[in-house]
């Protein structure tokens, strides 16, 4: 699971919050909030479409990375444990 020191690990500096990397693990971290929020809350649908946005953020932020910056997506990956 994300948390605090996998998102220091992947800040360009200090006060990094906007690059991709933070916000692809920003996204990931609430994206496995929300699985552990559905296992509980089967029929909250509202919720569920809003997972779904976050995981197409999510996937476009990854795009972008693998585009611009390989090496970078390729930490940003192993770090948050996402498959590709």
């Amino acid at each position: 699971m994300t948390d605090t020191k996998d998102i220091k690990a992947l800040q360009l500096h200090e006060k990094d919050t906007g690059s991709a990397d933070v916000q692809i693990a920003l996204l990931t971290q609430r994206i496995n909030q929300l699985t552990e929020h559905f296992k509980t809350h089967v029929k909250d649908h509202s919720s569920r479409r809003g997972l779904l946005l976050l995981v197409a953020r999510r996937r476009k932020l990854l795009e972008y990375l693998k585009r611009t910056s390989p090496d970078r997506y390729k930490t940003a990956i192993e770090k948050l444990g996402l498959r590709k």
